[in-house]
């Protein structure tokens, strides 16, 4: 893949996720000078990036020599109406404006652009580090088929994608994808302690959770089967497996948990848009 830009990127933000939204990027074959970072405070790591990378990184942007093709927008959502006024008055009447702030709504942007800019709003999720993530996508009525497929190439550098057209499921998309990796990390904290609580040495109660939930994960990704499938594959009747899975698909076991959990993170999600 070779992004096809005919004005610059423009990244405000580099943090985490804008980092590795790059990284993905310029290993896939965009040209660093395409590249202009809008951070006033940058990491070590990020300021090593940069000067590794050779792109060009400022605290401030007034002005281009063309208008960007797209400005991603990847700072904080609670500076997000500071920062926006600047990046307006850079933008051109074919920049598309992408967003991976979470929370920040398709109108909360179109309030400091010019009418008619495109927008996409995307709910990456953090395995996008490591190149395997998953980003959900909601675009506005300005958004051209070519401006699309610009959002989806420079998204699937850091994983998978997909699109919806009703931008209110996207405090679901954030409940589910968005703050899942936290739910499987504390599974692999959850299942540590149960195997202390069996008997287990600490350290190997660890690694094992940790190695099982990993490497699931990995089958899950490579097999043409779906999760109930390969659960029952694992699940011998009477044998060790159906008796931890009689507990936790009792009424009160993991889905009714999960989906309460689920439901509080869209809650939070729709408050926090306000």
């Amino acid at each position: 893949m070779t992004l096809a830009l005919e004005g610059p990127l423009l990244i405000a933000g580099a943090g985490k996720m804008g980092t590795a939204m790059l990284s993905g990027l310029l290993e896939a074959g965009l040209e660093p000078f395409q590249v202009i970072i809008q951070d006033p405070a940058p990491s070590l790591e990020v300021q090593d990036f940069v000067i590794r990378e050779g792109v060009r990184c400022a605290p401030a942007i007034t002005s281009l020599e063309a208008p960007p093709s797209v400005i991603l927008a990847a700072v904080k959502p609670q500076i997000m109406d500071k920062v926006m006024p600047g990046l307006a008055q850079l933008a051109g009447p074919d920049t598309l404006l992408l967003s991976i702030a979470a929370g920040r709504t398709i109108a909360s942007f179109e309030q400091h652009l010019p009418t008619g800019t495109a927008v996409i709003r995307a709910m990456p999720n953090t395995p996008a580090a490591v190149g395997a993530g998953i980003t959900v996508c909601c675009a506005n009525a300005h958004v051209s088929e070519s401006q699309k497929l610009i959002a989806e190439e420079m998204l699937r550098a850091v994983g998978d994608v997909a699109w919806i057209e009703d931008e209110a499921l996207m405090d679901s998309v954030t409940a589910v994808s968005g703050s899942g990796p936290a739910y499987v990390f504390y599974l692999v904290e959850a299942l540590t302690d149960a195997g202390i609580a069996a008997g287990l040495d600490a350290e190997l109660s660890a690694r094992l959770a940790r190695a099982t939930v990993a490497g699931s994960g990995r089958l899950l990704e490579a097999a043409d089967d779906d999760a109930a499938t390969l659960r029952k594959n694992v699940t011998s009747p009477g044998g060790t497996t159906a008796a931890a899975l009689e507990v936790l698909t009792a009424d009160d076991g993991l889905k009714p948990l999960m989906k309460a959990a689920v439901a509080a993170a869209v809650k939070r999600g729709r408050e926090l848009a306000g």
